[in-house]
């Protein structure tokens, strides 16, 4: 990937679990939502709704879940859980978001934001921790006609950068996240969040690192005898 690298100039991030730590609470919610209205809900089968757009996990529910499972209660009371949740302890941001934007800030490439999450609310969630200055683009996942692992949002990030997918390195922290990125052109670091990294993603060319600080670290050495004019 080192090579192809150094055509980079511009970068996308997806949001819930990359930029925030958020996909603990949305797991907190699914228990909550679920105690509440008196029924079971399969947490790891929740694990596979990660990086889905709102549209896409509603579907594989209504097909996982048993006949009659009231699933128009339990996404209201899966966002009522995530806004009590989050207003009493907040979202935090992830660790090296800071430090990675900054790096990105020196070399002057404009950034993006593509994530499953309505556009609306992700600008919101953004707001509230002071992240949404820092990008120049948002594409949420009611804007756009496939969800990840379709390519869509992230051809359409691309666009609004005004450059081609394939001068941009994305980061993502789920399967189909990485998948819709590599779909769209784009490189593609993971950095894992609470699911396991299917096998399969060995066979694809992205790299794997363990924190944002480490793909950082893996661009500076790239780009570090490249200044940018």
């Amino acid at each position: 990937m080192s090579d192809a690298l150094r055509r980079v100039r511009a970068a996308v991030f997806d949001m819930d679990g990359l930029l925030l730590d958020s996909e603990r609470i949305v797991a907190r919610a699914w228990v909550l939502a679920a105690q509440r209205l008196g029924v079971e809900f399969d947490a790891q089968f929740g694990l596979t709704l990660i990086g889905r757009n709102a549209e896409d996990s509603r579907r594989m529910l209504a097909d996982h879940l048993p006949r009659g499972y009231p699933l128009d209660r339990f996404f209201c009371a899966c966002r009522d859980a995530w806004d009590e949740i989050t207003a009493r302890e907040g979202v935090p941001v992830k660790p090296g978001v800071h430090a990675l934007l900054d790096w990105i800030g020196r070399r002057r490439w404009p950034c993006a934001v593509a994530t499953s999450t309505a556009h609306e609310r992700a600008c919101a969630e953004l707001s509230r921790v002071e992240l949404m200055p820092r990008f120049h683009a948002l594409v949420g996942g009611d804007e756009i006609a496939r969800g990840k692992p379709a390519p869509d949002i992230y051809r359409e990030a691309a666009k609004r950068l005004g450059v081609v997918a394939a001068e941009c390195v994305a980061f993502e922290d789920s399967e189909p996240g990485v998948r819709a990125a590599l779909a769209a052109g784009m490189q593609v670091f993971m950095v894992p969040d609470i699911a396991p990294v299917p096998g399969a993603l060995a066979l694809l060319p992205v790299s794997i690192v363990a924190s944002l600080d480490a793909a950082r670290l893996r661009l500076d050495a790239v780009h570090a005898y490249n200044p940018p004019p």
